[in-house]
Order: C-alpha cells, then structure tokens, then sequence
C-alpha cells in the first residue's frame, strides 16, 4: 500500500493589516520637496492676494497692461526725452487746467452743461491704513537692524550685507528711475513665470539650496564659529 503523503501545516494568517503594511511603500510625508513659498502657499497668496496680486499675476490684464504702459511712458519722458520732473507736471496742469476751462466756459454758448468733475478726496480710514501698514513695515527693519547690530543672528548679518552690497552695485550701473523701471517689469514678469513654472524652479532651487547649505556648514566650521558673538538673551525664569 501506498504510503499517506504528509500535507506542510498551513501557514498561520497574520494580523490584519500587517500583510498590506509590509506590502506597501513608505509615502514620503514631504513628497513635493524645497518650496519657495512654503508647502501649501499659492503665489497669488504669497503676493498680499487681492487686486494687487491680480495685476501682477496678469488677472486683470487691461490694468496690468496700463500700469507697465504708464510706466513706460514715464520712463521714456524723464530718460529719453530728457524732461524734468517739475517741468513736466507744470506743463501737464496748465495743459489740462487750461482744456477744462475753455471747455466750461465754451458749454455757456453752446447750451449745454459743464464738464463734471468729480471731487476727490482721500479718506480719514485709507490714511489712517496706509499709516499703519507703513508702521510696521518700519517698526519691523527697524527690529531687524537691531537684532543684527547686537550679533545675535549672523545669517542675517551676511544676508544683509551681500543684498546692500548687490544694491549698491545696480545703483552704480543705472540711475534710480530707470532702476525703478526695472522693478516694474520685474514684477510683472517674475511671479507669471514663477507661477507657469514652479516645479520646475522649485526643483532646482532646492538642489541650489542643498548645496548652499554644505558650504554654509564648512564656512562656518571654519571661519563663522570662531568670531566672537554678541551676548545672548538670558532665558526668563519661571
């Protein structure tokens, strides 16, 4: 007689869902990477959102058309044509004071009625806001300048530095109109493009920002940790 195969025991079923768990990849919890913008910030978000950021993203492509026009114009009248700044708003009052007039004074003979103008004013509420925004912008260089006057943040310090260093060196090459000029088309060019392109820029500016900080590293091992710093802020005790 044929001998009774021998059946392997079954293997045992394991927990639930430690099966799917060892199957299954780790997800990256950072998967997208260096971000300029941080992780979830848009770049309409990151430019105040509103109509500012409308104009400058070309949302609203008739006033973003005839801010850089405006711009232009201005630039091509004080660099090109050379005119003066006094000069030309003195020629331009007296042409339209003068157009306004012969006009109301002309609807009296032709029987009909003068030209209406608007009264414009600006508002207690809309001083008071550009007030405050413009205090803490200054409240906050100014905290700023003196974080890095004491030494307590050397980043800053050499940040500081190399981007006044970098203005300084523009301001050499052109004038400051013209260097205005520039900010404008920047403005209105920089974040589109940023904006059509940002995984592209945000992967090479985080392999950039990798690399920077290797050298930081070595900097300050070398040279940065042996300068004396300034005194540090005693903690609080409770």
């Amino acid at each position: 007689m044929a001998e009774p195969t021998e059946r392997t025991p079954a293997a045992a079923p394991q927990a639930d869902g430690v099966s799917e768990v060892a199957a299954s990849p780790p997800v990256a919890s950072t998967a997208r990477g260096f971000r300029f913008l941080g992780e979830d910030k848009s770049v309409h978000k990151a430019l105040g959102g509103g109509k500012t950021a409308d104009v400058l993203l070309w949302k609203d492509k008739k006033m973003s058309a005839a801010v850089i026009g405006g711009a232009t114009v201005i630039w091509l009248l004080f660099e090109v044509v050379e005119y003066n700044f006094l000069p030309l708003v003195s020629h331009v009052l007296i042409g339209t004071l003068a157009v306004v007039f012969l006009w109301s004074k002309a609807t009296a003979f032709i029987n009909k009625s003068p030209p209406d103008i608007p009264q414009v004013q600006i508002s207690e509420e809309l001083a008071a806001n550009i007030v405050k925004v413009l205090r803490t912008d200054i409240n906050q260089a100014l905290g700023l300048l003196r974080e890095i006057a004491l030494g307590h943040d050397l980043m800053k310090f050499l940040a500081v530095i190399v981007a006044l260093w970098i203005l300084s060196e523009i301001g050499s090459l052109c004038d400051f109109l013209t260097l205005i000029y520039t900010a404008a088309l920047m403005l209105h060019t920089v974040p589109i493009l940023y904006h059509k392109y940002q995984d592209k820029v945000d992967h090479f500016a985080g392999k950039a920002h990798v690399e920077l900080r290797k050298q930081y590293a070595v900097l300050d091992a070398k040279v940065l940790s042996k300068i004396p710093r300034g005194p540090v802020r005693a903690e609080k005790q409770e």
